[in-house]
């Protein structure tokens, strides 16, 4: 019987990263001019996975997103982990926007990428395990194709590939 290879296909996020961007982002925030006299915030909530963006009008907020996928870039933490809500109206006229950190694939994201790996006609394997996915094939170039093949999608959310084996 030949060896089997096999690696597993997550989407996990480090929180403790998650948790230096928004400190870092804060502290920049505090240090922009634009900003001054704003009560302009950002605050992680890391029990519920969420992220709430406070600002004085939309050019604000949008500049907040934009410090804070900054960080997160820096932090090398995905910026397709930000699932953000629609605005609403806060207090005195302020506007309120959430994003939830997406942590861990949904059943139907493992099946969607199953069978994206089946449809590529590549000679693996794939189990559904909870909310990773087992790769496995007699070969390790094949794991080396569907690994490079999923990088090139354009999945909507961040992939690590771990248990190389």
């Amino acid at each position: 019987m030949a060896d089997k290879f096999s690696f597993d296909i997550v989407s996990e996020v480090n929180m403790m990263e998650v948790d230096n961007a928004v400190n870092q982002a804060r502290k920049e925030l505090a240090n922009r001019f634009d900003f001054k006299d704003s009560k302009s915030s950002i605050e992680l909530n890391k029990n519920e996975k969420k992220i709430t963006l406070i600002a004085d009008n939309e050019y604000k907020i949008k500049a907040l997103k934009d410090i804070l996928e900054g960080r997160f870039a820096k932090r090398n933490v995905s910026i397709k982990s930000l699932d953000y809500k629609a605005q609403e109206n806060a207090f005195e006229g302020y506007i309120r926007q959430t994003a939830e950190i997406i942590s861990g694939l949904s059943s139907d994201r493992t099946k969607e990428l199953s069978k994206l790996i089946r449809d590529s006609k590549m000679k693996v394997q794939t189990q559904i395990d909870g909310a990773k996915i087992k790769v496995i094939s007699s070969k390790k170039d094949d794991l080396q194709l569907v690994i490079t093949y999923l990088k090139q999608l354009s999945f909507p959310l961040p992939l690590q590939f771990t248990n190389y084996r």
